[in-house]
C-alpha cells in the first residue's frame, strides 16, 4: 500500500471523530454561554434596581413629593428593563434604626417596616425605598436545562435609604 492511501484513509476517519466531538462538546458550551447572557442580564436589572430606588428616593428626600411620586419614578424607571407589573415596590418608614439596634437581616424583615407617606414625613426622618422582582420574571431564556431549579427561588432585588429633607 502506498503511504497517500494510509494518509487518505486517516483523513476520511477524522472527519467523523470531529462530528462526534461538536456533538459532544456543542450543547456543553451553548449551555454555558446562554448561562453567561443570563448573568450578565440579571445583572443589569440587579443594576437597574439599585439606580432607580436611589433616584426615587432621592426624589422622595424633597418637600411635597408623595409615596405615590416616588412608585411612579421607579416603575417608570424599571419599565425600560423589566415588566412594570411584576415589580413590587416597597417605601417604608425606616426611622426604628436611628435608636440602634440589630438592622435586619432579610428583606422580609425590612418590608414588615410600617409604611410612610412621605409628605407627611417629620424633616430628617429616614425612610426607605425597596424593589424586587423574581427572577423568572425577566429571565431571556426561563428554564436553563440543569440551573433552572436552582433559579426559580432567586429574588432581584434593590434598596436606598434617605432622609426626608
Amino acid at each position: 500500500m502506498k503511504p497517500f492511501a494510509l494518509f487518505h484513509r486517516s483523513r476520511d476517519a477524522r472527519r467523523g471523530t470531529t462530528v462526534v466531538e461538536t456533538a459532544l462538546v456543542l450543547p456543553v458550551f451553548l449551555l454555558f454561554v446562554l448561562g453567561l447572557i443570563e448573568l450578565g442580564h440579571a445583572q443589569l436589572v440587579k443594576h437597574v434596581l439599585r439606580a432607580s430606588c436611589r433616584q426615587a428616593a432621592r426624589m422622595g428626600t424633597t418637600e411635597g413629593k408623595t409615596t405615590a411620586n416616588v412608585r411612579t419614578r421607579m416603575l417608570e424607571m424599571l419599565g425600560t428593563v423589566v415588566d412594570a407589573d411584576s415589580v413590587e415596590v416597597f417605601v417604608k418608614d425606616a426611622s426604628p434604626f436611628d435608636a440602634g439596634g440589630t438592622p435586619p437581616e432579610s428583606g422580609s424583615e425590612l418590608e414588615a417596616l410600617a409604611d410612610i407617606e412621605l409628605s407627611e414625613a417629620e424633616p430628617r426622618q429616614l425612610f426607605m425605598v425597596r424593589a424586587k422582582i423574581e427572577y423568572g420574571d425577566v429571565a431571556i431564556v426561563p428554564n436553563i436545562p440543569y440551573l433552572g431549579a436552582f433559579l426559580d427561588d432567586v429574588v432581584l432585588e434593590g434598596q436606598a435609604f434617605m432622609r426626608h429633607e
